[in-house]
């Protein structure tokens, strides 16, 4: 009879990759079920609950990400400075113009899950409002949107 063992990944076994996600045309949906899965290192078959072996992400064309049915003008985003009456409102619409950036970083924040490592995860991520980023130093993969 042969004894499996289950495999824990340690944190000096970690390898990160760079990968890229062109935003242009493609659902924020979509790219954030993308993005969310390469941040949390789903795919890899190393993959331990409890470690944080997450790739790095990249994404550009924010400004450009297709956005379906009314959430336009439907979809709030909610910000509060502690004080009282001093909360915030912006539709998805006013949002887009001003900061694309922060739709999608809410978008992939909202599908990690809510424990110690979502911090140290979004912050391996960076979202460019442009086409233009500031990592080819790391040579990321591209990766295609279906």
């Amino acid at each position: 009879m042969k004894l499996f063992k289950t495999f824990s990944q340690k944190t000096a076994d970690i390898k990160r990759e760079w990968f890229v996600i062109d935003a242009s045309e493609n659902n924020l949906g979509r790219i954030a079920t993308i993005a969310a899965n390469l941040l949390a290192g789903k795919k890899k078959i190393t993959v331990t609950p409890h470690v944080d072996n997450g790739d790095f992400v990249i994404i550009t064309n924010a400004a450009k990400v297709g956005i379906t049915g009314n959430k336009l003008t439907d979809k709030l985003y909610h910000r509060h400075s502690g004080y009282i009456g001093n909360m915030k409102t912006k539709n998805l619409q006013e949002l887009m113009r001003t900061e694309p950036e922060r739709v999608i970083t809410e978008a992939i924040a909202g599908m990690l899950p809510k424990n110690k490592l979502q911090g140290a995860r979004l912050a391996r991520l960076k979202v460019f409002r442009g086409a233009e980023h500031t990592h080819t130093a790391q040579t990321p993969k591209k990766v295609e949107v279906k």
